[in-house]
């Protein structure tokens, strides 16, 4: 029982910290001088909710790029968050900030663009839950008016409805049902000064701009009291309209319906209707009207009526195509009519959704050059298109979205991280037709296997540098660079398209999703029978069935369906090889030469190249010692053999080795840390990529000189007493305890690295 009072408690702290009492017009006006945000119009409130959450750096196709927060969802624990397409966002705040600050593109619609599941509708769930909370935040306040003419009334009918009203009653209050500035009750001139002073005081590149008139329904309540008062002689006119017993200034959560407007794609009616609403007419005849519509009795739910003071959405804009027209002149005029004789001026960000179909809908007169009827609509477009993911870790972290309940936005201090991430595992419980329960895994790198594949189908080949495959592509794409062997080059360095077609078409992410889960449901059995092992999908099972599948699917074209096919084999290499590295590296694990005896390397070579000081651990000063540093290449490297060595004097090549890949890099950290007191013990040695090879990897050379009896052809079944069952079983447990395996997983991926090895092995 406690236990329920608490939360109901902390729902109630909730509430209160989100709602005010409602205020006096003179309170606002001096509420709006200590926070001017408060009082921004739509334009500016989205940017500023925007801007309000904060940003961060990513790396998108290979280059850092500033994100906004706000569209990670971070209110929402990212469930709604948009991955990816951060350049297409950024350039939509960028002109958002234009429109804000009346600069040339204030008569823009914006358009998002883009082929199905590229994040669109993302975008529309983020703007919404982003608005909502900004909304509850001190600087995020929203503030609309309400009316009460009960106690002016005298016994005439008001904003009631036709109910009997009392002055003290709350339901005699009425909220201005398109969320009227409450600035816009002051005369125009009036707040025109008032602005000025704002926005003289204010910070900002961008000014407040209130340029609304009262809505309709309000001016039917001010109306009808300055007759009233003025009728009585009222000396201070504006003050008993305004009186705290007529009008209150109150605020409320920006939400559906409330400050945002969304026209779904099912939404139907003429267009009057969805714009701004209809006449209610049991309540025209209710209202004594004399004869005339009273706006009191229009129902304000079309898509511009909700949306008035923040954001108007129009989604799927195709089955809209008819509406685009009518709201050419919105953006311009900042107005609509309820009919012939009422207007209501309007103050909302315009923004619609479409797939590319739209697009051809728009350009179907194009061929008429100057006599386009559409001309004027499009230019008013302003268009920022969606496309594919183009980044590993941002499909596969999509991916697991859609598999599992995960929302959380990854963040990383390094790709190493990001990497753990990609090729981790994944569990989903799923119940079968037999109505069991259980919990299956894609292995290791599955996941990843159907991101890397589907990010290969979105790359754009033509023009592809010499050397490279798609899949090289991507991995520039998603880290910024290619690690080859000693090697590491840029991004920079790679002569890439900037205007290809990357991210255009490609396997979406909706038909990956299917195709795992129909791998979860099926009889897993088949591909290992002499196991005990149902539960594991491997990467080779996610390829296969992604390619097979194709040919069903009805969303791809013959000539794509080719195209994708045709593509799998580099992504198949690719994950071999990750699984290959992850069963070398088990084997290997203990074997790893330990960070001493590579410093101990490190040392001997910098001291022997730049004949700076080496001391030993009693402070002696030594001279560099070259057996120590041959042993190393030798043994440890691999990368020479006695014969390019003089006795233990390093011949050409290796000199060149040493000087080039260790001393090169070292001189690199240098520079980079030249602000700081260098010396070689701050060396971070995995920042010198062939010391890195030796602390993390191995190859097969390492594993036959390390275990001489080992037989890889014996690996399924080992004799037992054998140093490959030894191996085995130490393998299996490190891939397990360090690599995130399942001990089935674990045995299939081994499994299927040995039975590829066994073929060449000597």
């Amino acid at each position: 029982m406690a236990r329920g009072t608490d939360y109901v408690s902390d729902a109630d702290r909730a509430l209160e910290e989100t709602y005010e009492e409602p205020m006096h017009l003179a309170a606002y006006v001096d509420r709006i001088f200590e926070n001017p945000s408060i009082a921004s119009h739509a334009s500016k409130y989205l940017l500023e909710a925007i801007e309000a959450a904060g940003t961060r750096t990513v790396v998108e196709e290979g280059e850092e790029k500033e994100r906004y927060r706000f569209f990670d969802d971070p209110h929402n624990d990212g469930e709604h968050a948009i991955l990816g397409n951060t350049e297409v966002l950024n350039g939509f705040v960028d002109d958002l900030r234009s429109i804000a600050a009346g600069r040339a593109k204030d008569e823009k619609i914006i358009w998002f663009e883009g082929p199905t599941a590229t994040g669109k509708s993302e975008l529309k769930r983020c703007l919404v839950n982003g608005l909502r909370e900004y909304s509850k935040t001190p600087d995020g306040r929203r503030y609309t008016v309400e009316w009460n003419i009960s106690t002016a009334a005298a016994g005439e009918r008001g904003l009631s409805y036709g109910g009997d009203a009392s002055a003290a009653d709350e339901q005699n209050w009425y909220e201005s049902p398109v969320q009227a500035h409450p600035l816009s009750v002051f005369p125009e001139d009036v707040r025109e000064d008032l602005l000025e002073r704002l926005n003289a005081e204010l910070d900002d590149h961008v000014p407040v701009q209130v340029d609304a008139q009262l809505d309709p329904f309000s001016r039917e309540a001010y109306d009808f009291l300055e007759e009233r008062y003025r009728r009585e002689g009222e000396e201070e006119l504006f003050s008993a309209i305004t009186d705290e017993d007529h009008l209150r200034v109150k605020n409320y959560v920006v939400d559906v319906g409330q400050g945002v407007g969304v026209l779904h794609s099912e939404d139907d009616g003429p267009p009057k209707e969805r714009l701004v609403g209809s006449w209610m007419h049991g309540m025209l005849q209710e209202l004594d009207s004399r004869g005339r519509k009273n706006p009191q009795a229009f129902s304000y739910d079309g898509v511009l009526s909700q949306g008035n003071g923040v954001l108007t959405v129009v989604e799927d804009a195709a089955q809209h195509a008819d509406l685009l027209q009518k709201l050419l002149n919105v953006p311009d005029e900042q107005s609509v009519k309820l009919d012939k004789g009422i207007g209501m001026d309007v103050d909302s960000q315009l923004l619609i959704i479409s797939n590319p179909d739209l697009e051809a809908q728009l350009n179907q007169h194009s061929d008429r050059n100057g006599m386009d009827p559409l001309k004027a609509l499009k230019r008013r477009l302003d268009k920022h298109r969606f496309g594919y993911l183009t980044n590993l870790s941002l499909e596969t972290e999509l991916i697991r979205r859609e598999l599992t309940n995960e929302t959380s936005v990854w963040e990383a201090e390094s790709y190493d991280e990001l990497e753990d991430r990609i090729r981790a595992p994944v569990t989903v419980t799923v119940k079968g037709q037999d109505g069991r329960t259980r919990t299956q895994e894609f292995a290791p790198h599955a996941v990843e296997a159907a991101a890397l594949y589907a990010v290969v189908t979105r790359l754009d080949e033509e023009n592809l540098p010499n050397g490279l495959d798609l899949v090289d592509k991507a991995r520039i794409y998603d880290q910024g660079y290619l690690q080859e062997g000693d090697t590491r080059r840029e991004k920079d360095e790679f002569d890439f398209d900037d205007d290809g077609n990357d991210g255009d078409h490609g396997i979406p992410v909706t038909y990956t999703r299917d195709t795992l889960a129909e791998l979860l449901q099926a009889d897993l059995d088949r591909h290992h029978p002499d196991l005990r092992v149902e539960d594991v999908v491997m990467p080779r099972d996610v390829l296969n069935a992604m390619v097979e599948g194709l040919a069903d699917a009805p969303v791809f074209s013959t000539g794509e369906r080719s195209e994708f096919e045709n593509r799998v084999v580099p992504v198949k290499n690719y994950v071999y090889d990750q699984q290959e590295s992850d069963v070398i590296e088990a084997i290997m694990h203990d074997k790893r030469v330990d960070e001493e005896t590579v410093a101990e390397y490190v040392e001997h070579v910098y001291a022997w190249e730049t004949e700076e000081p080496l001391y030993n651990d009693r402070g002696e000063r030594v001279e560099p010692d070259p057996l120590t540093m041959k042993l190393f290449e030798i043994e440890h490297l691999g990368r020479f053999s006695e014969s390019e060595y003089e006795g233990n004097l390093p011949r050409e090549s290796v000199r060149n080795f040493r000087r080039e890949k260790v001393i090169t890099s070292l001189n690199r950290h240098a520079w980079e840390h030249r602000d700081e007191d260098f010396s070689v013990e701050d060396v971070d040695l995995t920042a010198i990529p062939v010391i890195k090879t030796v602390l993390e990897s191995h190859d097969w050379d390492d594993v036959e000189r390390t275990f001489e009896d080992f037989d890889p052809r014996q690996w399924s079944d080992p004799p037992s007493g054998t140093q490959t069952a030894a191996v085995k079983e130490g393998t299996i447990a490190t891939m397990v305890d360090l690599f995130g395996y399942s001990e089935a997983s674990a045995e299939l991926t081994s499994r299927h690295v040995m039975g590829q090895v066994s073929y060449r092995w000597d």
